[in-house]
């Protein structure tokens, strides 16, 4: 493999030279400047793997530099260099199409950190086996293709992002391919539902404790950004976050360091951070709900997911995908959608999107006789009045009792009592399951 060469830019020569220093221990080869113009001189005369450029140079900023590098060179990572706590200068830089930025006085092991992960982007992937695939993402409505060119150009970038979607519309999958297809692909992908961590325990989730910090701490427990130590932590359902733990999160952010819970001193962690919400947040900033602060440094960069309303002519291909997991899960064989059951699904809002899509076909497969979906299979909810939830809630639990009697005749044996019920097992399998009943 040829030596990797990185452009340096700073007006400094001690930090010029400290830099050189550092990446030439690193077996990376430099060439250095000290000007915006030197760097837009070097840039045409010969190829690099990496920038490194001060904030703040004599013939300009590095903005100019970074948005020159994202039109004429955009597969140059380009990494600022900010002062101390200028969060504002290393947000404009990220927004502007830097890969990261590192902050002065220069931490040297962030640095080779931030090298190391900017340097993968640089060299070949390996294709996946069997080609490269876009089943994360899958069809071919134009707000898709869209989604899939943001999200790989996304992932080039260490830029916080703030997936914004309803709710079941996939916007998990997002984050989990922003990741995939980046420098931190290797490292772990940690996710964290911030709607289902109580709020008593948050703290210890996220930053970990020491041991004796609190009654029942027998151990040290590491938190989860140090389980995400040099990968991607995805905060789902970001909104939720109580505001003390925005005040803590939003430290650990800028700081790039946690403290544990009865812990003396704070960790370095590196991590990327995406989130997602369904709610609006810029509104809950209005309201008080959401310190702006760390709306501003969660949002750098914001990726809305379309709702599946919005790409009906995708649904022909993910009702077919969805179908054949069913029954590759389930070992049977194919299942088929037939015609009146697409144009039923066409005709439906989805409000669940893509999570009530797989719902709804479970259940159809399940209902249906032999391996062809129809209309009627599909139970789709009709409007109702405001006593429609009461029936259902009262015929559900009908059809609780119904099966524990049989249940309880057979003696637990679920093949005689589907029979004494009049079902398939397949129906009783799925019944079984949608009722809790074990």
């Amino acid at each position: 493999m040829s030596i990797q060469h990185v452009l340096i830019v700073d007006d400094e020569p001690d930090i010029r030279e400290l830099l050189e220093i550092t990446l030439g221990r690193m077996k990376l080869s430099t060439s250095a400047a000290g000007t915006v113009a030197e760097a837009r001189a070097l840039l045409d005369t010969q190829p690099f793997d990496l920038c490194l450029t001060d904030m703040r140079l004599p013939d300009g900023n590095g903005i100019e530099l970074v948005e020159h590098i994202q039109k004429h060179h955009p597969q140059l990572p380009v990494a600022m260099i900010t002062a101390y706590g200028s969060m504002d200068a290393a947000i404009a830089a990220l927004k502007a199409g830097a890969f990261d930025f590192v902050s002065k006085p220069v931490d040297l092991k962030m640095l080779r950190d931030l090298v190391n992960s900017a340097l993968v982007l640089a060299r070949p992937r390996s294709p996946e086996p069997g080609g490269t695939p876009d089943t994360a993402l899958p069809g071919e409505a134009p707000p898709m293709q869209r989604l899939r060119e943001t999200v790989r150009k996304l992932s080039r970038s260490q830029a916080p992002v703030c997936i914004l979607g309803e709710s079941g519309s996939g916007k998990e999958r997002v984050a989990r391919e922003i990741h995939r297809l980046g420098p931190r692909a290797e490292r772990p992908f940690v996710p964290v539902n911030c709607g289902a961590v109580p709020t008593e325990l948050m703290e210890s989730e996220f930053f970990g404790h020491v041991k004796g910090a609190f009654t029942g701490a027998s151990t040290d427990k590491e938190g989860l950004f140090q389980a995400a130590q040099g990968g991607t932590l995805f905060l789902d359902e970001v909104a939720e976050l109580p505001l003390h733990m925005q005040v803590k999160l939003l430290r650990s952010i800028q700081e790039r360091a946690v403290r544990p819970v009865g812990g003396n001193r704070e960790i370095p962690v590196d991590v990327r951070i995406l989130s997602a919400t369904h709610r609006d947040l810029a509104a809950l900033v209005t309201e008080g709900q959401f310190r702006q602060d760390l709306f501003y440094r969660l949002n750098v960069i914001e990726l809305r997911v379309p709702a599946l309303r919005d790409r009906l002519e995708d649904l022909p291909m993910l009702a077919k995908d969805i179908l054949a997991r069913i029954a590759d899960s389930w070992q049977t064989g194919a299942f088929h959608l037939a015609t009146d059951a697409l144009e039923r699904l066409r005709s439906y809002p989805f409000p669940g999107n893509i999570r009530e899509l797989e719902n709804i076909l479970e259940r159809a497969a399940t209902l249906c006789e032999g391996d062809t979906v129809h209309a009627d299979d599909l139970q789709l909810p009709e409007t109702t009045d405001k006593g429609g939830q009461a029936l259902d809630d009262l015929l559900e639990e009908r059809e609780r009792q119904a099966i524990l009697r049989a249940l309880e005749e057979t003696q637990g044996n679920r093949t005689a009592a589907a029979r004494l019920l009049g079902i398939s097992f397949r129906q009783m399998r799925y019944r079984l399951k949608k009722l809790g009943i074990e």
